[in-house]
């Protein structure tokens, strides 16, 4: 099969090889999927500099890529969730990913069924982003009634988190552009803040929850936004403490990520409030109960932004390295 390698890692970021390698056999808990379309995220050029060997020290070579869309081809012998013929997405386990490639064997636990309505270019523009709101909104521990505040909410990441949100039962508030402003209400925003014309620091308080898209630049303002004893989890900001220990680190890595992220819970102590890290990790049912959120009649938002062959995934990598993009960027398998 043809898939695309990182052969070293590279600060300045380096290109990914096209290579002939044998087509995987799945283990017992695995499913060989064919690899129909895969999505391109930010994600992908911070791997490939080396920014995340903190939290998943990948081993070179390996092949690269998270998100994707697929037909299953075979499954395990313990796995007996999907048959072949099925369509499936999902996000690749965290500490096995290779999505861009031609097969890919996957946990069965990592997997959901496409809805129907959705392509499989469509699909490969789900997991991520709505597994980072799933689990956002987890963290959080949010109840019916309370309110949130997506910051930069315009982007993928609002497209699906602004929905599930208001079908939690939550009050929401965004900012961005006021070009995206209808749409964004569509979605289910109460508010939405035009950041050319206010500044949201200066238009909300009390707010329940933040969910951090922005990161350093826009944090401060967020805890002063956010209520005492409120929650703050981000995207962007710096790991620390509590996400080692949610997430099991070892002691050494709790110990390196409580000092790297004691500004930010520095911030959030004044108040009584929380911070929290959230690098999203695969869970094929999260992403079915995402599925049953939405319907034909009221579908999963999907934005595809350009469409790639896998022989082109630099060019793919660099489009989404220079920003600017009005949705995903696909590579079609």
């Amino acid at each position: 099969m043809k898939a695309a390698v990182l052969t070293h890692y590279d600060k300045k970021g380096t290109d990914l090889e096209i290579q002939d390698l044998p087509v995987p056999v799945p283990e017992d808990d695995e499913v060989l999927v064919r690899i129909m379309a895969a999505a391109v995220n930010p994600l992908d050029n911070m791997i490939i500099r080396g920014e995340v060997k903190l939290i998943v020290p990948y081993k070179v070579p390996f092949v690269m890529g998270n998100e994707f869309s697929g037909v299953v081809e075979k499954a395990g012998r313990r796995a007996a969730r999907f048959k072949a013929g099925d369509r499936v997405y999902g996000r690749m386990p965290l500490h096995k990913i290779g999505a861009f490639a031609e097969y890919a064997a996957v946990k069965e636990s990592a997997l959901a069924r496409i809805p129907d309505y959705l392509s499989f270019e469509e699909a490969a523009t789900v997991p991520l982003t709505a597994l980072t709101a799933m689990q956002a909104f987890e963290i959080m521990q949010v109840k019916q009634g309370e309110s949130v505040f997506i910051s930069g909410g315009t982007g993928s990441l609002g497209a699906m988190a602004i929905p599930v949100a208001k079908s939690l039962g939550l009050h929401v508030y965004t900012n961005g552009s006021g070009e995206n402003e209808e749409r964004v209400k569509k979605l289910g925003a109460e508010k939405f803040i035009d950041y050319k014309k206010e500044n949201f620091a200066e238009v909300l308080s009390d707010v329940d929850h933040v969910l951090d898209t922005l990161g350093d630049r826009a944090l401060p303002d967020e805890f002063k936004v956010l209520k005492k004893g409120g929650s703050l989890v981000s995207l962007r900001g710096l790991p620390n403490g509590r996400f080692a220990i949610r997430t099991r680190m070892p002691f050494f890595k709790r110990v390196l990520f409580q000092f790297a992220g004691r500004k930010y819970d520095k911030m959030a102590a004044a108040k009584n409030q929380t911070y929290d890290f959230i690098f999203v990790h695969e869970d094929g049912r999260q992403l079915e109960k995402i599925a049953s959120l939405f319907d034909e009649d009221h579908p999963l938002e999907t934005s595809i932004d350009g469409v790639f062959s896998l022989d082109q995934v630099n060019e793919a990598l660099d489009k989404v390295k220079r920003g600017g993009s009005k949705g995903k960027t696909i590579l079609k398998v």
